[in-house]
């Protein structure tokens, strides 16, 4: 009886101490969750306010920025030397986030996002990678794109055709097959 009375003990502190150790590691999720979506609304606002050092302090330096246009996909060098002359003038972008899903990895070291956003070209989609590095969370990568309602898909299928007819002949005339 006494050994059955120390093992049922012994069990229902291992489960307490389980169960406290989930609601830690939930509160510590929340709280990470927290911290990157600050970063990438600091991030959001930089650009609001024409702020380069604050916005490009935020992109690591491996950084990569994939924009709307086919021939977007900048390093952070790119990037950088692109923007430069609109936040020099005091007007860059403003992007409003209307929802944010953030994952973040067991470690709480590296995340992922996907965002639908309101800006100057109507409602367009975000997503991202971070990694934490000392107490920050750095952007790694970073994809805008434009959203197409699929009734439209056609639409802006065949404006797009000679553009990207254009592109893919400059850019890839080795790799397309005639």
């Amino acid at each position: 009886m006494k050994k059955m009375f120390l093992t049922i003990l012994f069990l229902s502190l291992m489960s307490a101490c389980k169960k406290e150790q989930t609601t830690d590691n939930s509160e510590y999720t929340k709280l990470t969750k927290q911290q990157i979506n600050n970063t990438v609304n600091n991030w959001h606002k930089a650009a609001s306010e024409a702020n380069f050092e604050n916005y490009f302090n935020i992109m690591d330096n491996i950084s990569v920025f994939i924009g709307t246009d086919a021939s977007e996909n900048w390093s952070k060098s790119e990037f950088s030397k692109f923007s430069k002359p609109y936040f020099d003038k005091g007007k860059a972008w403003s992007f409003q986030t209307l929802e944010r899903n953030i994952y973040v990895n067991e470690n709480k070291d590296f995340a992922w996002f996907d965002e639908l956003l309101n800006t100057w070209m109507g409602v367009s989609r975000g997503s991202g990678v971070l990694e934490k590095k000392g107490n920050n969370w750095k952007l790694k990568h970073y994809v805008l794109s434009v959203t197409v309602p699929n009734d439209n898909i056609n639409q802006v299928i065949n404006i797009n055709k000679v553009k990207d007819s254009l592109f893919l002949t400059t850019k890839f005339k080795d790799s397309i097959k005639k």
